[in-house]
């Protein structure tokens, strides 16, 4: 995993089986680049598989997804991976906020 990001360890329910990079790579519509790319700067952690090739999960590869949608608007890799991950946190805060809100009775909207 690497190290300060929350995304890069995460796996969701379905996450198995996970896909091989060229399998990860066609379903989104891009090159084995990209995902290395995206590793490079830290947005995922490829899975191991035992012969220690990389695998995708279904979660990595919707972050990657997002990843791929910023960087076609021109954002370089390395922005779009920290928006990704901004953009996590800020859904991450909100869950927690209406969690805390809806335990405390008050209404989720902020309003009084």
């Amino acid at each position: 995993m690497t190290a300060g990001n929350p995304l890069s360890g995460r796996l969701d329910d379905d996450d198995y089986p996970a896909y091989t990079m060229g399998r990860a790579a066609e379903m989104l519509g891009t090159t084995p680049g990209f995902l290395r790319a995206i590793g490079e700067a830290g947005l995922i952690t490829p899975l191991r598989s035992e012969g220690g090739h990389r695998r995708y999960s279904r979660y990595q590869l919707r972050i990657a997804a997002r990843a791929r949608e910023i960087v076609d608007q021109g954002t370089p890799v390395e922005a779009a991976c920290r928006i990704v991950i901004l953009e996590d946190q800020l859904e991450e805060a909100q869950r927690i906020n209406a969690e805390y809100r809806r335990a405390e009775g008050k209404p989720e909207d902020g309003a009084h």
